[in-house]
């Protein structure tokens, strides 16, 4: 079965092509047939496209929208310069999955696109105005360009996170503000937390049940998730994906009374403050620099500027506190778990944040951390009875499964 992954955004479009189905997903493989990505939609956009493991090739072309954008890609799939097995023509794509950033609480699993489903991705527009609206451009656009016939399927964020308890996802505002317009603890980032859950349970040879980790999705945005029993129990990010760790450009935690400070002291509008707050935030708005923490490293290692030095030990005691507090909420955990751009693969990020938690039962090696850049291994020592590991996330390989899953009506892996 040949899964078209689409992450559908406002100018841009992200897809894949996996082949997957019950046998591939049971034996680990299924196979990445192509991928690629088209930006600035609306215009003259770059398209990229890479079939299989071959290189990548870059070219431009004139799209006025997602639908264009989506037909120039089935376009490439199909034609023979694109060296992809299988696919001939459009029949060959037997499903489309769809990342949706924001499911609320309608959706607790990924659901075959119907109008009902469709409508409900629409209700939680106001949970997610700067997302949702695009994935429904997406949806629109797979009907129009392949047909109603070929059936959709919506991957939900937040949907791996239907399990946290209510003292976990409700704030300490009055009551009524979350029965009135579902004020809480969303949480996002769900297929990643949960496909390097997966993986570690994989590894290690253990069932749902036995996997007690701490994940931590760390790149320009980044979360922490507390994994218990195989459930997500608590996570950092909250209504939106502006609460918790220190990211790229966003602040994390902040008092919330500074808002009202900013907009008295410098004469902003709160929609201005969201964005100082959300966009000018965080690494880059601490370094004065840059929100690439390669950037940053290069810049500390080579001039050992000051406010660089600061971002990233701001950066780097916040995932310290929320590992403390998750271990503190499971009575201990069983790993800590890194993926995403900076988790994957820089070392130092992932030493400064390890130091100190011998207490805990984690020492790490040095020389295993030094070498995991991308791949997948532990990097505590021997010993350790809190483990550490890098595992490569891979969202897409997600909603490719749970697309297979959904349409060939198998229960949803809980």
């Amino acid at each position: 079965m040949n899964i078209l992954v689409l992450n559908v955004g406002s100018s841009s479009l992200k897809f894949q092509v996996i082949a997957t189905d019950l046998d591939r997903i049971t034996r680990d493989a299924d196979e990445r047939l192509c991928r690629g990505e088209v930006e600035r939609v609306g215009g003259e956009a770059i398209v990229t496209f890479q079939a299989g493991n071959g290189s990548r090739h870059k070219s431009t072309a004139p799209l006025r929208d997602i639908g264009a954008a989506l037909d120039y890609v089935l376009q490439w799939l199909v034609s023979a310069d694109s060296g992809i097995p299988h696919i001939s023509s459009a029949k060959d794509i037997h499903g489309v999955g769809h990342r949706i950033v924001h499911g609320g609480e309608l959706f607790s699993e990924s659901a075959l696109i119907t109008d009902q489903v469709l409508k409900g991705i629409e209700d939680c527009i106001d949970l997610a105005p700067l997302h949702n609206p695009s994935h429904i451009k997406g949806i629109m656009a797979v009907r129009k360009v392949f047909g109603p016939d070929v059936p959709q399927v919506a991957v939900f964020d937040t949907a791996f996170y239907a399990s946290l308890p209510e003292h976990a996802y409700l704030y300490a505002i009055p009551y009524h503000l979350y029965q009135r317009h579902r004020i809480r603890r969303y949480g996002f980032h769900g297929t990643s937390h949960r496909y390097v859950a997966y993986r570690y349970r994989q590894l290690r040879k253990l069932t749902r049940e036995q996997t007690n980790i701490i994940t931590l999705h760390l790149g320009n945005g980044a979360s922490a998730t507390a994994i218990r029993g195989g459930k997500a129990i608590d996570t950092s990010m909250g209504m939106t994906p502006q609460e918790g760790l220190v990211m790229g450009t966003r602040c994390g935690d902040i008092d919330p009374s500074i808002v009202n400070v900013i907009a008295t002291k410098e004469g902003l509008s709160t929609h201005e403050i969201d964005t100082l707050l959300n966009s000018q935030s965080g690494l880059l708005g601490v370094s004065g620099l840059s929100n690439d923490m390669r950037v940053l490293s290069d810049e500390l290692r080579e001039h050992d500027d000051r406010r660089v030095r600061l971002a990233i030990e701001i950066f780097c005691w916040r995932v310290k506190k929320y590992i403390g507090a998750y271990l503190a909420h499971m009575s201990g955990a069983d790993a800590i778990v890194f993926t995403a751009g900076i988790g994957e693969n820089s070392a130092p990020i992932r030493a400064r944040i390890c130091a100190g938690f011998e207490w805990a039962g984690f020492r790490l090696d040095e020389q295993r951390n030094q070498k995991l850049i991308g791949t997948e291994g532990e990097i505590s020592a021997e010993g350790s009875t809190l483990r550490g590991y890098v595992i490569p996330t891979d969202e897409e390989l997600v909603i490719a499964r749970d697309t297979a899953r959904v349409i060939l009506g198998e229960p949803h892996p809980s």
